[in-house]
């Protein structure tokens, strides 16, 4: 076999960590175990059935040729009155740009504004695969180390002092992957403001938008017009594996972001933006909000469990499904302690390193994306492998 020469930025995208525990996990439960999976961040509830007879009966009755590069319009127009009706923002349809999952979405943002060497002030912790959409396009992510006192997101004052002459853009993520935590509407129209000043771009993931507890959910887009805000149909609406996402793009940016999918996507699946449009009925959101009440009350049981296990828990999360504890009182390095929770309880869950490296190895991350009863084993689990530790 010939030993390519590979270009210099495959060896600077990190590996996504999580995925040597998920694999560790299959391989334990094709062994007959009974793992209880807290690693990843899908939901465990299946598309809803009026999504599904959407796409049972586009596969009977549509053509379902190469689409539009933006998207169907009628699933554009879906989305822009999804906006108007649950956040009273006004979203014109053109600037909506539907996409095959946020990856996507936030691949396009970034080929439309980053050159080599350009910066992006990202927070520390994140969701790595954003810092390595940067990467991909020649470009750098700045991690910027946050904490509890921001609620582990970038603030204005952050954004100012970190800001150099190579800073393109301002990356966010509300609520947040990996800490759950939520942008103020206060803070967000400062990081704005900020941003605007200095003629750099606001992008705004806000893929878990619709999975938020303690309030209503809002939007970057009711704080300002030009920010560039990416969102999925993979999280709140239980689409997972379908890969269909959609960004809302400043005014002027459409031509050129429909140049960059036209030769790179071609289009998102049909398939998938026909079954999308039974997202925005009565009838499955309904059915999605009842599922959100789930995930508060599996938040609602862990916090205070895993508090009493040793682990730090400093601010509530208030939305996606994760928890971001602190580790530290009972190990040293989270990856270890990680892959040993796992071969000991067959517990899975991730170690701290794939989300940046602020403090990386003294947290870990829990998906409580599965039922109740699950959740309350694994607890039950971890402690007798921790009080066998202390014994040892």
């Amino acid at each position: 076999m010939i030993a390519h020469k590979r270009a210099g930025r495959v060896s600077e995208i990190a590996d996504f960590h999580v995925l040597q525990i998920s694999n560790a996990a299959r391989a334990l439960a094709q062994q007959g175990h009974d793992v209880i999976r807290m690693e990843i961040g899908e939901p465990d509830f299946s598309t809803p059935k009026p999504v599904i007879a959407a796409a049972e009966a586009a596969l009977r009755n549509s053509p379902l040729g190469y689409t539009c590069a933006l998207g169907i319009p009628e699933l554009r127009e879906a989305i822009s009155q999804f906006y108007a009706s649950r956040f009273g923002v006004d979203v014109p349809a053109d600037r909506v740009i539907v996409t095959g999952g946020s990856s996507a979405a936030l691949l396009l943002v970034c080929a439309l504004l980053f050159g080599r060497d350009d910066e992006v002030l990202v927070s520390d912790p994140s969701y790595p695969c954003n810092r390595q959409f940067i990467r991909t396009m020649e470009a750098r992510a700045v991690g910027v180390p946050v904490g509890p006192e921001s609620h582990y997101q970038l603030t204005a004052g952050l954004v100012e002092q970190h800001w150099t002459e190579r800073t393109r853009a301002v990356l966010l993520t509300t609520p947040s992957n990996p800490t759950g935590s939520l942008i103020p509407q206060a803070s967000l129209e400062k990081v704005a403001a900020a941003v605007r000043a200095r003629n750099g771009a606001l992008i705004v993931d806000e893929i878990y938008q619709g999975l938020v507890y303690d309030g209503p959910a809002s939007t970057a887009l009711s704080v300002t017009s030009d920010a560039f805000v990416i969102n999925s149909f993979s999280k709140y609406f239980n689409m997972t594996g379908w890969r269909l996402g959609w960004m809302v793009v400043p005014d002027g940016a459409q031509k050129d972001i429909e140049k960059l999918a036209q030769n790179l996507f071609i289009c998102p699946s049909a398939l998938a933006q026909k079954a999308a449009l039974a997202c925005f009925t009565q009838e499955t959101l309904e059915i999605l909000e009842y599922r959100k009440s789930q995930f508060r009350s599996r938040r609602d049981l862990l916090i205070p469990s895993l508090r009493e296990l040793g682990f730090r828990i400093p601010i509530v999360p208030g939305g996606g499904f994760y928890i971001y504890a602190d580790s530290s009182e009972l190990a040293s390095d989270s990856q270890a302690f990680c892959a040993d929770m796992l071969a000991r309880t067959h517990v899975a869950f991730t170690p701290g390193i794939d989300f940046g490296s602020h403090r990386a190895r003294e947290h870990v991350r829990f998906a409580y994306a599965a039922p109740y009863h699950k959740l309350e084993e694994a607890v039950e689990r971890i402690e007798l492998a921790l009080r066998a530790a202390v014994h040892c």
